[in-house]
């Protein structure tokens, strides 16, 4: 597939200007195809990185350390496949690791490239969670995200405050209910706290 240019993409946006009703040639709108190609740069800049790559330094010397390391509450940013509207969202990342540990950083990293990037919730979680274990091989890799999504709130079925919980389970978290309910735990349980 070859990417369209940048004045392509400008061109695109003054179309959808005029599409919605308004005069991309009045001064407000003017700059607008340009400032939506710049936005989308930035929106959709987990195109251009390598998550795998985040996670290939580690470090050794842990001192035998092997229960969980977690990574709570990384916020982030990503867009609907269907709609192109906004993901806002809390990610929370744990591993179980073998003999070797990642900068904490890292992992937020992985998060941020795959939200960057048009999404499902679903299937983010899930690329999240095998990046990690395909990269570091823990014992086991937990992700749990809760993001409000946009395509909901302010069309359609327009339902604010509502909270999607997905999660994905993989290794020793999938299967020791102990371990899967320590990490929930952890992260203060989100599916406890949507029953309220």
């Amino acid at each position: 597939m070859t990417r369209p240019t940048r004045d392509e993409a400008e061109k695109a946006v003054h179309t959808l200007l005029r599409w919605a009703g308004d005069n991309p040639e009045r001064e407000g709108l003017r700059d607008t195809p340009a400032r939506v190609a710049r936005a989308f740069e930035d929106w959709f800049s987990g195109y251009g990185q390598d998550p795998e790559e985040y996670l290939t330094r580690t470090f050794e010397e842990i001192e035998g350390y092997d229960d969980m390391v977690i990574l709570k509450d990384i916020r982030f940013e990503s867009h609907c496949e269907h709609h192109l509207a906004p993901i806002i969202g809390r990610a929370h990342v744990g591993y179980l690791p073998t003999h070797r540990v990642v900068g904490i950083s890292k992992l937020a990293r992985v998060v941020e490239a795959y939200a960057r990037r048009l999404q499902v919730q679903e299937k983010m979680n899930a690329q999240i969670a095998n990046c990690i274990q395909k990269v570091l091989e823990p014992k086991g890799v937990a992700v749990v995200i809760e993001a409000a999504h946009q395509c909901m709130t302010t069309r359609g079925v327009h339902k604010t405050g509502v909270t999607m919980v997905t999660s994905t389970m993989l290794g020793d978290f999938r299967r020791n209910s102990d371990t899967r309910r320590e990490f929930l735990d952890i992260i203060g349980n989100p599916a406890s706290r949507a029953d309220r």
